[in-house]
């Protein structure tokens, strides 16, 4: 038998969750800044380094979601490419789900992260659905 990958894991705990969980994920594309050095684009065309850079925001329940590949299709409809997706998970209270505005603040904070770097307590996938870490 197959070990759950790390976003069934993550669907396992967010169903398990006594609260409703939204989960957030923020679509980043891997990008080379203007003043690259000649290393830094070397690596960059190699695979390795640049800057992460938000493209889409969503927010599912985790019922909506069946599986890491259906997310990426769903992604794959709006165009916009991708190499990394970070997810976090936003817990409702009192057995009622986050609100509209709650959540829209949350994925406004979480692109923020993104934005500066701040990787740490999310979930980083690849488009395989591979766990990533950053060094810090």
């Amino acid at each position: 038998m197959n070990s759950p990958t790390p976003f069934q894991q993550l669907l396992q705990a967010a169903h398990a969750q006594a609260e409703p969980q939204r989960l957030l994920f923020v679509f980043a594309a891997a990008e080379l800044p203007d003043d690259a050095s000649p290393a830094q684009r070397a690596d960059f065309l190699a695979g390795r380094g640049g800057t992460l850079t938000p493209q889409a925001c969503v927010d599912k329940a985790p019922a909506e979601l069946s599986s890491f590949e259906a997310l990426c299709r769903e992604s794959e409809a709006t165009g916009l490419p991708w190499q990394v997706v970070f997810i976090a998970a936003l817990s409702g209270r009192e057995r009622q789900a986050p609100t509209p505005a709650q959540i829209d603040q949350a994925l406004e904070r979480l692109v923020e992260r993104v934005r500066q770097g701040g990787f740490s307590g999310l979930l980083a996938l690849d488009r395989q659905g591979q766990s990533l870490s950053f060094a810090g």
